[in-house]
């Protein structure tokens, strides 16, 4: 059985799954942080999503990294987590 780790780097060898593989992960790397941040708050779903006035199934749409949310849910999101929003722009690497 083969490692993730190995799995990745050798799919990532093939140009048209690196490039989709770019093309998600900033949305990715979003979700990760979101999720990373309301374990930092000892915050289940459910406990954001009351605070939000939602769903849990609505927290885990977020956390997945399969859609773009609004900046005003991601302002919501942070407030039910006790965080502000701070926006930083960076060279393209």
């Amino acid at each position: 059985m083969s490692k993730l780790s190995t799995l990745k780097r050798k799919w990532l060898r093939d140009p048209a799954i690196k490039k989709a593989y770019n093309a998600a992960k900033p949305e990715y790397d979003l979700a990760k942080k979101l999720i990373v941040e309301r374990l930092k708050a000892h915050l289940t779903q459910k406990e954001v999503a009351k605070k939000m006035q939602t769903t849990q199934s609505v927290i885990a749409r977020l956390e997945s990294g399969t859609q773009r949310p609004s900046f005003k849910t991601m302002e919501n999101y942070a407030k039910a987590i006790g965080k502000r929003i701070e926006i930083q722009f960076r060279d393209i690497a």
